[in-house]
């Protein structure tokens, strides 16, 4: 039987109809894509990739320029890791959907080194996040314990000076490592707001370390490097026995060393209290063993508090280090900023006193100074993992649940479509008007400093103080002029980090009244 004209053309007009229908229900249903990023293999996604890329942060850098990219998905396992440069792209994951990312990686690191995710930074969200952070706002880091606790900072910004003054005297050539100063500075004064001590042990005759203090400070800066370090074991659980590069070794060896001068100071002080020898708060660990429930039981377990003082110190030591290190490396390449920051505080605070805390709302350009040093040279290139708690899309692209969102401070502080002559050391950049007060937040996350949204780091009037003073205690109270043998400082950074290659080591001398320095004997 012969076709008809008729069905031939009705055929040809339904068949493209059908195909288009098809095309467009499929369209409408795909989901939109993931970042740009490099092909994934099946399994183990882009790790073959990584670990033929050591450092891992400079593989991502390299890819991100590569796709002239603000946003890129790199594969590790079966988890997707979102990286990011952009300020609005990164408000958009912690401002704008802050509750979907508002969690914490689940892995063996940081279930170690706090024991089981009882802490108040690296736990995932829920109740246990809920309580310690309300215990880190409410309890240890309110205005009313920053004021109560401002003599005790007071007093390790005056030991410091000494311990720089005795270095100047004794060394005879007047050579001052400021990166040991700084580490140990940070140090001792989380141990005194902690503990109310400032050595485990003895400490040295200058007002410096010990031997306890110098092995304490170290696996500090150890349990920090290998944290969230982008272990295959992190991301391929079933390979933690092999222990690739010994990272869980490393871990715990130095998680123990830290435990080893901590506990037996919070297990005698918990029985001070119980018995009635201690009654009175002194510091944090106090205040922690003092917290009750509604029934009147101890709020926290001995557990807790280990584990969240623990985080405290692994969290505190490396920021204002190696802030006021890279600026000052920077200032004395430039002595003109320098001698602009030192006249601020001279302008300030005289030559006859020391800078204090209540001068710091009036020293705009060393808080400018500051925020420089963090947009350029933040301490490591990535902050603490977020976690997507379920699918969503951000900047038109797809987030699978589970994925990791990993800010990258440096690839934020020195974006081009941002900041103008990014890698040039510019204070001022950061003075908008007269009478305009600098601060070291950043809500807008032009550059990364302390982080925003419901994760973000509690501490930010302590972390500010802290590094304020150690800078202006350093600037103020000494001239610093570069060794002869190095008249250009080298800001040349690790291979494998974003910190100074080498120590700033230099010349110094007092430039206050010997008399100044005498009152804190």
């Amino acid at each position: 039987m012969e076709s008809s004209p008729a069905f031939f053309l009705i055929f040809s007009f339904i068949i493209p109809v059908f195909i288009f229908i098809i095309k467009f229900k499929l369209l409408k249903s795909k989901k939109p894509r993931l970042p740009p990023g490099p092909k994934p293999w099946p399994i183990v996604g882009n790790l073959p990739e990584m670990l033929a890329n050591k450092p891992t942060f400079r593989w991502i850098q390299n890819i991100m320029n590569d796709l002239n990219t603000e946003i890129t998905c790199i594969r590790l396992g079966n988890i997707h890791v979102i990286l990011v440069t952009s300020p609005s792209i990164a408000r958009e994951f912690l401002l704008k959907q802050d509750a979907i990312f508002a969690s914490r990686p689940l892995n063996w690191s940081s279930k170690y080194v706090s024991s089981g995710y009882l802490t108040a930074t690296i736990a995932p969200y829920g109740e246990q996040w809920k309580k310690m952070k309300r215990v880190m706002v409410e309890e240890l880091i309110s205005p009313q314990r920053h004021q109560w606790l401002h003599d005790k900072r007071v007093e390790e910004a005056d030991n410091i000076v000494r311990y720089v003054y005795n270095q100047i005297k004794n060394n005879g050539n007047g050579l001052v490592d400021l990166r040991h100063v700084g580490q140990h500075y940070v140090g001792n004064l989380i141990r005194r707001l902690l503990f109310n001590k400032r050595y485990f042990g003895n400490g040295s005759e200058d007002g410096g370390p010990g031997a306890e203090e110098l092995e304490y400070v170290e696996a500090l800066f150890l349990v920090l490097k290998h944290l969230f370090a982008f272990s295959i074991s992190d991301y391929l659980p079933w390979l933690r026995w092999l222990d690739f590069e010994g990272h869980n070794k490393i871990i715990k060896e130095a998680t123990n060393t830290i435990r080893k001068y901590h506990d037996p100071i919070i297990e005698e002080r918990i029985h001070e209290w119980r018995n009635g020898t201690r009654t009175h708060q002194e510091d944090w660990l106090d205040v922690l063993i003092s917290l009750k429930d509604a029934n009147n039981n101890p709020f926290l377990t001995m557990e807790e508090i280990k584990s969240q003082i623990m985080e405290i110190t692994v969290g505190a030591i490396d920021n204002p280090y190696n802030n006021v290190e890279w600026i000052l490396s920077e200032m004395m390449n430039q002595p003109e900023i320098l001698e602009k920051a030192t006249e601020e505080l001279e302008s300030v605070v005289g030559k006859e006193r020391l800078v204090q805390e209540s001068d710091i709302p009036k020293l705009n350009y060393v808080k400018a100074c500051i925020r420089e040093g963090f947009r350029l040279h933040p301490i490591a290139d990535f902050n603490v993992p977020h976690v997507s708690i379920e699918d969503t899309i951000v900047s038109n692209y797809f987030i699978p649940k589970g994925s990791h969102i990993l800010i990258r401070r440096q690839g934020i502080g020195q974006n081009p479509r941002v900041w103008e002559e990014p890698l040039k050391f510019k204070p001022g950049r950061h003075l908008k008007k007269d009478g305009f007060r600098v601060s070291l937040g950043e809500p807008s996350l032009e550059l990364f400093t302390f982080g925003i949204g419901r994760r973000n780091c509690p501490a930010v009037t302590l972390g500010s103080t802290m590094t304020i003073m150690l800078f202006a205690r350093l600037v103020h109270g000494f001239t610093w002029i570069p060794p002869p043998n190095e008249p250009i400082i080298d800001l040349s950074e690790l291979e494998r980090g974003t910190t100074k290659a080498k120590p700033l080591v230099v010349l110094g001398k007092p430039r206050l009244p010997v008399e100044v320095y005498h009152q804190m004997n």
